[in-house]
């Protein structure tokens, strides 16, 4: 399976915006005052949508160590998350999509356990810092104690195969989010980004015995990278409001992965959230840069085989990376103002009930402005400038999320 680098790689062949360097200031030069800093420490601080446990899992790499985004593009680790007075949110365990039949079902279902395994390792190797979060209610626990929280999710349903009662399994584990679809269709649903178009023009026959088991199970319902379709079918029939664990706003930018106001309301007329992302991709258009993208794609064509690089490996990976930003520098990379305009617009449209923050942390997310977790407190005093109160913020940060997952567990059915 790939690791993180593969997908960043894989991101930069969609344009992906690089984060080339790390800043202490907002986007318009203010450094959060000492008392936004602290409403921040105060709060409980969630974001739905970590891919972080591909970067644990790199040989010779800590998450108890400060990393530089600029010379490993890893954006999350503790000191950073100290820093950026952040306290967790959902960490992924993400599959790409691959072939739909048995064999890769089995590959791809051993991987998807494994990487959560590794999460609750993590987990157990530093009790000290990190608190396994399995109820909404665990987030305060967690948090009172100066801990961390760890959420678990599943970002693609693809690893269960063709049996939904594996997700028992992961809820199991601890998992308590599920996405159905990533980049292209799967067995389940249909992509918002799939070259080919729909296939099931929705959920597939065996996507809503999915919905409905995760439902049973007490699993918020993850619609990010699902198409519209399938959207509008998870509002109308899930028993629970349903979460986009990170989305944009398409009147902001018109992507295929982002989501138009009509649809907005409908997800919070049935109590639902959208989490807005900084993947730069998602947020505005940006100017070609065809030798930067043929110089990824051959980078990534380059490690795509290596499944299980050594810190040598990983790090000369790093180095290619690294010359490959000197050499085709990104001079049009979306900015904190670019992420901050989504997050207005969708709370505008539908308010600071409905809104939450999912960056996409370690799986392409970040702008010029905000490059990894440190700088999280930007995004509080973004707010306030902009007129939202302290408990709207609260909400926003990790009150809307919790207050669905409360929902999502009263009405589980074991």
């Amino acid at each position: 399976m790939k690791t993180m680098a593969f997908k960043l790689l894989a991101g930069a062949a969609l344009l992906l915006p690089l984060q080339a360097a790390h800043a202490s200031k907002d986007a318009s030069g203010d450094t959060p005052s000492p008392e936004v800093v602290q409403m921040q420490h105060d709060m409980i601080t969630l974001d739905t949508h970590l891919d972080t446990p591909e970067t644990v899992d790199r040989p010779g790499w800590s998450i108890m160590d400060w990393h530089d985004v600029r010379k490993d593009y890893s954006q999350v680790d503790l000191p950073r998350m100290k820093a950026g007075q952040f306290d967790g949110g959902f960490w992924a365990i993400f599959t790409p999509q691959g072939p739909l039949d048995a064999a890769s079902y089995a590959k791809v279902r051993d991987f998807a356990v494994m990487r959560g395994m590794s999460i609750r390792l993590m987990v157990a190797s530093h009790p000290d810092q990190f608190g396994l979060a399995l109820k909404a209610d665990d987030a305060a626990r967690i948090h009172a104690e100066g801990k961390r929280i760890v959420f678990m999710s599943i970002e693609n349903a693809y690893p269960l195969g063709e049996d939904v009662s594996m997700l028992k399994l992961f809820y199991k584990m601890g998992v308590r989010e599920t996405g159905f679809a990533h980049f292209k269709n799967n067995q389940f649903a249909d992509s918002s980004t799939d070259p080919d178009g729909p296939k099931w023009h929705g959920l597939s026959p065996l996507g809503l015995k999915l919905l409905a088991e995760a439902n049973k199970l007490g699993m918020i319902i993850d619609a990010s990278h699902s198409s519209d379709e399938v959207l509008d079918q998870l509002i109308a029939k899930s028993t629970t409001p349903v979460v986009l664990s990170h989305s944009g706003c398409k009147a902001v930018f018109d992507h295929p992965r982002n989501v138009d106001d009509k649809r907005l309301r409908a997800l919070a007329a049935k109590g639902g959230v959208i989490q807005i992302n900084s993947y730069g991709s998602y947020l505005r258009a940006t100017k070609p840069n065809p030798e930067r993208l043929k110089a990824m794609r051959a980078l990534y064509e380059q490690m795509r085989d290596n499944a299980d690089m050594t810190p040598a490996q990983q790090e000369a990976l790093n180095a290619k990376r690294r010359a490959i930003d000197i050499q085709y520098p990104e001079t049009d990379k979306p900015t904190f103002d670019d992420f901050m305009k989504h997050l207005l617009h969708a709370l505008k449209v539908v308010g600071p009930d409905h809104v939450g923050i999912g960056m996409d942390w370690d799986g392409g997310g970040g702008v010029v402005g905000l490059e990894d977790v440190s700088g999280l407190p930007k995004i509080t005093a973004a707010l306030l400038k902009a007129g939202y109160t302290k408990d709207d913020i609260a909400k926003i940060w990790g009150g809307n999320i919790l207050r669905v997952m409360r929902q999502v567990e009263a009405a589980a059915q074991h």
